[in-house]
């Protein structure tokens, strides 16, 4: 049996934080974030991260309305999704990501992180958050 990565992605519109999955796929780990450029290099850039770290299926956090009900950003997020899905040529999942960032903003804050320090970190930490959610819920 060969074993691969879990890769996830909380998209923006800036930045992209990543996180992977051990190769059992228990354990969550924040990795970067990515600072986008365009749409091509965007895609290459995660096309070729993919293959680096062995990645079998990518998680993509959606980030819906506190009241459930979803907005313009799950469209631009799921448009991307779909694109990334036919360069990648991997499964795409989609999961909810409500309050991902806000827990990781608490984490950093909690580290006593300097507060010019945290942006860089939120999305990657947020993506952990939001792998980890995921791989709790297969369990």
């Amino acid at each position: 049996m060969q074993y691969k990565r879990i890769m996830c992605l909380d998209y923006g519109d800036r930045r992209i934080g990543i996180a992977f999955s051990d190769l059992l796929q228990t354990i969550a780990s924040p990795y970067d974030t990515y600072t986008r450029k365009d749409l091509n290099s965007d895609l290459n850039f995660f096309l070729e991260l993919s293959k680096q770290q062995e990645v079998e299926r990518v998680i993509i956090g959606l980030p819906y309305n506190m009241d459930g009900t979803s907005g313009e950003r799950i469209e631009v997020t799921k448009e991307f999704g779909n694109l990334l899905e036919k360069k990648l040529n991997l499964p795409i999942e989609y999961v909810d990501e409500r309050l991902s960032s806000v827990e990781a903003e608490d984490i950093l804050a909690e580290a006593r992180v300097p507060a010019i320090k945290r942006k860089g970190l939120i999305d990657k930490i947020a993506a952990g958050i939001i792998l980890q959610n995921y791989l709790n819920s297969r369990k």
